[in-house]
């Protein structure tokens, strides 16, 4: 049962009513229900109870310290993408040594920067980064712990913009190359290698490709071990997908199976990367009507909230449902419109063709599902300040990032000297 719910008409984030948030914090705001991030944590380690298999959240999904501590509580580690993802992980209170680092472009600061922190493990998704990796660990006086990121050429039916599976994509190394390059990682002084990676994408609804992912990772574990090389450890990535207004979502007792038939025997430590599944459907983008209007084409509900606050929509066609923060009272006239918002752009909409009634200025409507991917990747465009963040326990609420608003943003120009 969602923690989004009408209570006596209003619609709540657990046991606060949006409007009472609208009133206190302002529009528009992102609004996080900690209950579902635990709920959905304990039911993705449930679903694993047995794998021997570490939770590492996906930092980038939502990157907000207060949801990040909400998980480390738990016992979640992190896979992290950036050197600032990493601070933000270890301040948030994940153990280092339960930090795995992605990416395909890593610098050689942030190199130094994990292997300071003694983060678990690092994935390579290249030669070159491999070698880099090895002349900073050397120069650190250390072995950094490796796993090497295979791409196994599977396709997924996702967004092209985050399916990362495929040849074509920049990730991982040819699973076909796997050994040659797990073998010269072995021998490069500062590298330890440790095990294999692989994430085929994201937003993925069918657990077919996973299966095909996983077993061709087992087959690629037994012809290393075959050649001698040690495996003890294999990291699945993550990239389930959860409903956003109609999907059918596959459950993560299935995943787990799929776990199991493919890796499960192979005697690895293995490592989950879920982002979304965590917290996508944990968090809502609480947004204030300001005008509605009619074209001969279109019915507009022009809303306070804009594509820098919210990205998905214009950048991946996504879609998200929208509901009025009042419940209708039944017989008003529902109306098919765009909601959009202020932003100089066509592309500025946050929902195309939903159905709702109708609604005048301050009226308020929440987008839903959008606690993955949405206040990070937030903008200041068309000088607007950056969206803030609520977070809600219980009756209680509380900001875990304030809005900044514009004149924060002029603050951080400097003029140069010829311009003085």
């Amino acid at each position: 049962m969602s923690v989004f719910a009408y209570r006596h008409g209003r619609l709540h984030a657990e046991g606060v009513a949006l409007e009472t948030i609208a009133e206190t914090c302002g529009t528009p705001v992102y609004v996080y229900s900690r209950s579902a991030i635990e709920d959905a944590y304990r039911e993705f380690a449930g679903a694993l109870d047995g794998l021997n298999a570490t939770i590492c959240y996906g930092v980038k999904a939502n990157a907000n310290l207060a949801v990040i501590r909400t998980l480390a509580r738990l016992g979640a580690g992190a896979d992290v993408v950036s050197g600032g993802e990493l601070s933000r992980a270890v301040a948030a209170g994940i153990r280092p040594a339960d930090i795995v680092f992605s990416g395909v472009g890593k610098t050689r600061d942030e190199m130094a920067q994990a292997l300071a922190a003694g983060i678990g493990q690092l994935n390579v998704e290249s030669e070159a980064e491999l070698a880099v990796l090895g002349e900073v660990a050397q120069g650190l006086g250390v072995n950094a712990p490796t796993a090497l990121r295979v791409n196994p050429d599977i396709a997924v039916d996702t967004t092209d913009k985050i399916a990362t599976g495929r040849y074509e994509h920049k990730f991982g190394i040819p699973i076909e190359d796997a050994a040659r390059v797990y073998e010269r990682g072995s021998r490069t002084p500062g590298i330890r290698m440790v095990g294999l990676a692989i994430h085929i994408g994201s937003q993925i609804l069918d657990l077919a490709p996973f299966r095909s992912a996983f077993a061709a990772l087992a087959d690629c574990v037994r012809g290393l071990r075959r050649a001698g090389l040690a495996v003890e450890r294999l990291d699945l990535g993550g990239g389930l997908g959860i409903a956003y207004i109609d999907e059918t979502v596959p459950g993560l007792g299935s995943f787990a199976d799929v776990v199991r038939d493919t890796v499960g025997s192979l005697g690895c430590g293995l490592v989950v990367e879920p982002g979304r599944r965590l917290v996508g459907n944990a968090g809502i983008l609480l947004s204030r009507v300001l005008y509605s209007k009619e074209t001969p084409e279109k019915r507009f509900v022009i809303v306070d909230a804009a594509m820098n606050d919210l990205l998905r929509p214009t950048l991946y066609r996504a879609r998200h449902a929208v509901v009025p923060a009042t419940r209708p009272a039944g017989g008003e006239e529902i109306r098919r419109v765009d909601v959009v918002g202020p932003i100089c752009e066509t592309g500025d909409y946050l929902a195309l063709g939903v159905d709702l009634p109708m609604l005048g200025e301050g009226d308020l409507v929440a987008i839903m599902s959008a606690g993955a991917y949405g206040a990070v990747m937030a903008s200041y465009y068309n000088g607007r300040g950056l969206v803030g963040e609520v977070m809600v326990h219980g009756d209680a609420h509380a900001v875990i990032r304030p809005f900044q608003d514009p004149a924060a943003l002029q603050a951080l120009d400097r003029l140069p000297d010829w311009l003085e």
